[in-house]
């Protein structure tokens, strides 16, 4: 562990400075980082002849735990009317995949690897993004530790990219795919159905408002040079030039999009 959650001030927690918006993406966060000892089990499964990645993978799972501890910790003292284990139990029984499964989705190891590198990518840009949107010390820190964790991940799974290459090399465009695809699925259950349970605790689970209801959210704390940090590392893991002309046109394109679409969901919202 780089951090353990006694390195956390506490002490500093200042609810003058909470953002009730932040506050409820903060509970969602904390569902989802905690489920990260699933899918490392789910990594062994597909990795069981790689002890060495094994050990790496369970020691990511171990860190993605922390960060949910470190969440719902943070979480209890902005709405101490939050009950993490109560909200986690609906989270777990609501939103269902099959982790012990001993395939990977995506076809082959380095496919799996892909998309281990695309959600890395995703974290370590919406903790950096919202550690440099929050007001409040604690969860200043807490994102910061986290943006650090998950850049040190995407390395550990880019690393074994490389090498699944070697023996299990599939094409550019079949790179490409995989990582499309991850990225699409960001707007699946998992992100609206953690929102659902972390922040609802009457009505039914109405996806497409739980979706909306976070990505207006998300979307507007992102800005330019985390689209960019993003973008670079997409490139690297489909095997582009990270610092080329196209990535940064690629950029251009992409960071326009997205405010659009935090403004539309903010217009609807209102």
């Amino acid at each position: 562990m780089s951090w353990t959650l006694d390195e956390i001030p506490w002490e500093r927690f200042d609810r003058s400075r909470l953002d009730p918006e932040i506050v409820k993406l903060v509970k969602a966060a904390s569902l989802v980082e905690y489920n990260g000892a699933a899918y490392a089990h789910h990594l062994c499964r597909i990795f069981d002849d790689d002890r060495d990645f094994q050990e790496g993978a369970r020691r990511w799972g171990a860190e993605e735990i922390q960060h949910g501890k470190a969440l719902a910790r943070w979480a209890e003292l902005a709405d101490p009317e939050f009950d993490f284990e109560a909200a986690f139990d609906r989270f777990q029984a609501g939103y269902r995949v099959d982790f012990d499964c001993d395939t990977s989705r995506r076809g082959s190891r380095s496919g799996e690897m892909i998309a281990r590198c695309i959600v890395e990518v995703g974290t370590s840009s919406y903790y950096a993004a919202l550690r440099d949107a929050v007001r409040e010390p604690v969860l200043k820190e807490i994102c910061r530790n986290i943006a650090a964790d998950e850049i040190r991940h995407y390395k550990l799974f880019y690393k074994n990219l490389t090498r699944c290459l070697e023996r299990d090399r599939i094409g550019f465009f079949r790179r490409i795919r995989v990582a499309a695809g991850r990225i699409a699925e960001s707007e699946d259950d998992e992100l609206a159905y953690a929102y659902y349970a972390a922040n609802e605790t009457a009505g039914s689970y109405d996806r497409d408002r739980c979706r909306r209801a976070y990505a207006r959210r998300a979307y507007a704390l992102c800005h330019k040079h985390h689209v960019a940090h993003g973008v670079r590392l997409i490139f690297k893991a489909v095997g582009l030039n990270p610092h080329g002309s196209l990535a940064r046109i690629a950029s251009r394109l992409i960071w326009p999009v997205m405010r659009d679409r935090a403004i539309r969901l903010a217009r609807a919202a209102a």
